[in-house]
């Protein structure tokens, strides 16, 4: 489950799912852009760790509403540390987590069954030069997690994204040759799967949150440099675009069919976007404060989803939007699956539309860095 941002609107129901008032939230309709008329109610709120109130990354989301994410731009001197908030989303309710000894860490995503998942880096000297390292977080206890393929000159980069409650995590490697791969990895085993590389990749793929059935979700890019959004259901592998978008990627994904991520349009504009992995219907959205600049990183399976914006002062701003528990019109389960997730790639589209709209830095993560090699950092 990762992080997100929404739109405006309004209903008449009068809680959200993760039972905050509506009065100090957002809220927007989600139609579908293929399928039945129907469409959902979500309210949006900010989440904000007043450690760095102009940088937060919301990346994860379990059903308890419990949140994984970061503050800190990651450029030297300004760190990415760790963090899971509950709800009701103040200050009081962060706790800190980071890898032990490290200079830096991201926590990516969170299961139900009490384990988090990041990377870390033992430097914060920004601009892509931070190595990146995996690890899980299972019964308070650290554990690295590198695949064994990784690359050894430095700077490294190996990331695990998310994970499942069967303890089942999902990442990605870039190789000697700096190819990105996918895998996933056992934690209860401490067994690497092979490569996860989808077969219209040319160059990377990423494999980004996995539901309990072990259905992936990521991106790719193809032989023109564009990223793809993917379902990966045993090896068969579905490409899941959004209609009229350049860029499609998929980071997060829930266990009734939903999946999130972002977009880039034609105006070089980012969007984020819910996806129906079975049918492929998707529809953008964005957060008010962030119109064109808004990411969805993960959702639960209440369709809470959480992720980002960048605002008008330049700062990352973390969100969370929840449906509307009287929201009209809710899809037949057939229709939309019952309605029912830094990444390596997401930090080079960033940095192609940097020139036409303000976007977040950060050198740890590969989704907000600058990159000195091919399309693998930014």
């Amino acid at each position: 489950m990762t992080a997100g941002a929404f739109n405006q609107g309004s209903s008449g129901a009068s809680r959200s799912g993760f039972g905050l008032a509506i009065g100090a939230l957002a809220a927007g309709v989600l139609a579908w852009t293929t399928g039945p008329a129907s469409a959902i109610t979500l309210i949006f709120q900010d989440i904000i760790n007043a450690n760095d109130p102009t940088f937060n990354q919301e990346l994860g989301i379990n059903n308890t509403a419990t949140i994984a994410g970061y503050f800190g731009s990651g450029a030297a001197g300004h760190p990415n540390l760790g963090y899971t908030v509950l709800p009701p989303f103040g200050q009081a309710n962060f706790t800190a987590e980071n890898f032990p000894g490290s200079a830096q860490t991201q926590v990516t995503g969170l299961n139900n069954v009490g384990t988090t998942v990041g990377f870390f880096s033992g430097t914060n000297n920004g601009g892509g030069t931070d190595s990146n390292f995996g690890f899980a977080r299972i019964g308070g206890s650290f554990v690295q997690v590198n695949n064994p393929n990784t690359a050894t000159t430095p700077p490294v980069f190996n990331q695990l994204l998310g994970a499942n409650d069967n303890n089942v995590a999902v990442g990605f490697y870039t190789d000697a040759g700096g190819v990105t791969h996918g895998y996933t990895y056992d934690i209860g085993t401490a067994t690497f799967s092979p490569n996860i590389d989808a077969p219209n990749a040319v160059g990377n793929t990423t494999a980004a949150a996995i539901d309990n059935q072990g259905i992936i979700v990521g991106f790719y890019t193809d032989a023109a440099g564009v990223f793809h959004g993917f379902a990966d259901n045993g090896g068969a592998f579905k490409t899941i675009d959004v209609a009229g978008a350049i860029n499609t990627s998929l980071l997060g994904v829930n266990n009734l069919g939903m999946a999130v991520g972002f977009d880039i349009d034609a105006a070089m504009k980012m969007h984020g976007v819910v996806c129906d992995i079975n049918t492929g219907a998707c529809q953008g959205l964005d957060d008010p404060n962030g119109v064109g600049t808004t990411t969805f990183n993960g959702v639960n399976d209440r369709g809470d989803i959480v992720g980002f914006y960048v605002n008008g002062q330049d700062q990352t701003i973390g969100l969370v939007a929840a449906p509307l528990l009287e929201a009209a019109a809710v899809p037949e389960p057939g229709s939309l699956a019952l309605l029912s997730v830094g990444l390596f790639g997401i930090g080079v589209i960033r940095r192609r539309i940097r020139r036409r709209s303000a976007a977040a830095r950060n050198p740890l993560s590969p989704r907000l860095t600058d990159s000195t090699s091919c399309r693998s950092r930014k």
